[in-house]
């Protein structure tokens, strides 16, 4: 496959993944599927927006740079019909950089939140965080101790997760254009300008 064909494709699967991740970091706003009373209800690393800049925003800026790879012309660059191509692959290593790096905080700050457990209501006073590091995780007995709001651990830790899922396999797809980006720099991209048949740049 040409490396703008797989750029192309790249683009097409993070478009989703940045929308579901928007969509996971909003929802953690509604600790247990209910409006907070105050901010200070909400976990913290909420506030990170992890999923909403570092897998939302960050993210589609790289989706539309690898959609539009396929497309590009490449024809006429100093002499060269294959330099705007290149020239081209070589910025999309820049924004998968970028993209990376955005999945990876949001990756960090859903790990840190997944160990760290929920916000929640032990009963009659403030919102606290009644878990240690990560003990909760593989005793759910102990998710008693939260009386509110709602399920909240069971929410928390199911959008924490797909956050976290989601953020690696984000990080995986930028570091593939990146290599990607890379050969396509090296050795273009496939043919270009009238090749293939004559039906113009691939």
């Amino acid at each position: 496959m040409c490396s703008g064909g797989c750029a192309k494709c790249l683009g097409i699967t993070l478009i989703p993944l940045a929308v579901l991740c928007l969509l996971a970091n909003i929802l953690l706003f509604f600790p247990g599927g209910k409006v907070a009373d105050k901010n200070e209800n909400i976990s913290d690393e909420v506030w990170y927006f992890g999923g909403i800049v570092g897998s939302g925003v960050l993210m589609i800026f790289p989706a539309l740079v690898f959609l539009g790879l396929k497309n590009n012309d490449c024809c006429g660059c100093c002499g060269n019909e294959s330099c705007g191509k290149r020239f081209a692959m070589f910025t999309s290593i820049i924004f998968a950089a970028i993209g990376f790096v955005g999945a990876g905080y949001s990756f960090i700050v859903s790990a840190v939140a997944i160990n760290k457990g929920p916000k929640c209501d032990i009963g009659g006073g403030p919102f606290i965080y009644p878990f240690n590091s990560g003990d909760y995780l593989g005793n759910t007995t102990l998710w008693n101790v939260c009386k509110g709001p709602g399920d909240i651990v069971t929410w928390n830790l199911t959008l924490f997760c797909l956050l976290l899922i989601m953020s690696g396999v984000q990080a995986v797809l930028c570091a593939i254009q990146a290599i990607n980006g890379l050969i396509g720099t090296i050795c273009g991209d496939c043919k270009c300008c009238g090749c293939c048949g004559g039906d113009g740049p691939v």
